[in-house]
């Protein structure tokens, strides 16, 4: 497909206060292609895009036909934004994300949540691979995200604030909604799927962690490491929406196991454990009260 927009730097600065044009230049290309209006935005991340298959009357809009999106550069990553129905209820899906490692700056990472609440989410669902940090969590555990800690030295609400948008200051005390919480676990409970809870530890990446890393954040509190997720969510929240979430946990952290990490191994986990999420989110989405 050609285009004569201009080209944009994922790597450029964009501070809150430039998103509402962006967004505005987003939502209109997104509404050339699809009327729907979403109730829930959803995130699947490496290995997790399966879940797309199941949406009923797709659009699909890759992210580098989408007004400064480039394309997905991640493994297990496929790079496209989705609007359909997912068991009869309006939804977009982003099947694949941005990422801090891959030289994209906040601001551009956290876009798609934003625009998942331009076209009119109320609620975001946020999936991830991530490194068990728990002894208890096997590789193929899910877990419900409780709370988070954001370590990647980033933050998408760094310059001068989008007051229309949300607030300077937004308080994180509930970042993670405790009502979509438990309709998580009422959902994989529906379903016969354990769905394990924890904090999830946000780093930047590329790079696994170290051993000592994976026991220092342990000692921090956290269940489950990973290198994306955080900074969605505090966009979210800032902008007013309710968030939820769920870690793959894919790996037992450096150490643990006493073998090497590989992207690969994440991957299978996510073909291994994908269609259980898949079956809790289906459930999620079709039982949630807006």
């Amino acid at each position: 497909m050609t285009t004569d927009r201009p080209v944009i730097d994922p790597s450029a600065r964009l501070f809150p206060v430039d998103q509402p044009a962006r967004l505005d230049a987003l939502e209109a290309a997104v509404r050339a292609r699809s009327s729907l209006v979403p109730e829930i935005g959803i995130v699947l991340g490496s290995g997790l895009g399966g879940l797309a298959d199941d949406l009923a009357d797709a659009v699909t809009i890759p992210f580098g036909e989408l007004p400064g999106w480039p394309a997905a550069t991640a493994p297990g990553h496929v790079g496209r934004l989705l609007l359909g129905r997912l068991g009869g209820r309006p939804v977009a899906m982003l099947q694949g994300r941005f990422h801090l490692y891959e030289g994209n700056d906040p601001g551009l990472v956290v876009q798609p949540v934003l625009l998942f609440g331009r076209l009119g989410a109320k609620a975001i669902i946020l999936t991830n691979a991530a490194g068990g940090l728990d002894s208890s969590f096997g590789p193929g555990t899910l877990m419900a995200i409780r709370d988070h800690i954001n370590l990647t030295g980033q933050n998408p609400l760094i310059g001068p604030n989008a007051d229309e948008m949300g607030p300077r200051f937004p308080d994180l005390t509930e970042a993670w909604s405790p009502r979509l919480r438990a309709r998580l676990h009422a959902a994989a409970a529906v379903e016969g799927v354990p769905l394990a809870e924890g904090v999830y530890v946000g780093l930047m990446g590329p790079n696994y962690e170290t051993p000592a890393e994976v026991r220092m954040l342990a000692a921090l509190g956290g269940h489950a490491v990973g290198m994306s997720t955080v900074l969605e969510s505090i966009a979210a929240r800032w902008a007013g929406l309710e968030v939820a979430g769920v870690s793959l946990v894919t790996n037992s952290g450096a150490g643990y196991s006493g073998e090497p990490l590989t992207h690969e191994e994440v991957l299978a986990a996510g073909l291994e454990a994908g269609p259980r999420l898949a079956r809790v989110i289906r459930r999620f989405v079709a039982d949630l009260e807006l």
